[in-house]
């Protein structure tokens, strides 16, 4: 009668407290993003200067940069495996994962100096990326703001050296304008690119 009595209230409890609150790995695409938290943090939110930041990036410019990737168009020895094990597992779910998931600020600190002379080159960004940095999708031009400042200075780095998606048409007006931009200005421009909310 006591294990009756005992099964009854775990039934009622049960009952009473109603569906389990979901976790932050019940999400479509949560399990198959993890493999991407050793490099990237815990819900894409990356804490180091050199990896981009994940959370709230837009499931286009993701899926883009994943099958460029796993293509070799954006040559990564690191990524290139990774990127092929993501679209096997599910691209538009985890991208629908890391697009879900908030930003915070990066956690790198900058040189209010550097964001100032920052402010001021960036103008020459603006044409593609408008003025609040947010990009156009519209373009395929994606959002530069929050992300760390050692990640956007590489990135350029890339560009002006046309190691970034070597041939990609679309980028020939970004790659001829980094080769105009002195390389001391260019982590002026990563500071405040990283510093826009």
């Amino acid at each position: 009668m006591r294990v009756f009595t005992v099964l009854l209230l775990v039934l009622l409890v049960l009952v009473v407290a109603g569906p389990a609150v979901a976790g932050p790995l019940d999400m479509p695409g949560a399990s198959q993003a993890l493999v991407c938290s050793a490099c990237h943090g815990f819900a894409g939110e990356s804490r180091s200067n050199t990896m981009p930041i994940l959370a709230g990036i837009a499931p286009w410019y993701f899926k883009k940069a994943i099958q460029d990737y796993a293509a070799g168009k954006r040559t990564s020895p690191e990524m290139e495996p990774y990127a092929k094990m993501v679209l096997q597992s599910g691209v538009d779910d985890i991208a629908a994962y890391f697009a879900a998931q908030a930003r915070t600020a990066s956690p790198v600190k900058l040189d209010p100096a550097a964001v100032e002379r920052g402010r001021a080159a960036a103008v020459q960004c603006t044409l593609c990326h408008g003025v609040s940095g947010k990009g156009d999708p519209a373009k395929g031009v994606p959002d530069l703001t929050g992300q760390p400042p050692g990640y956007l200075r590489s990135q350029m780095l890339l560009f002006k050296a046309d190691r970034r998606s070597p041939g990609d048409e679309q980028l020939k007006a970004v790659k001829a304008l980094m080769r105009t931009i002195p390389d001391e200005q260019l982590a002026d421009l990563a500071a405040y690119w990283s510093s826009v909310r």
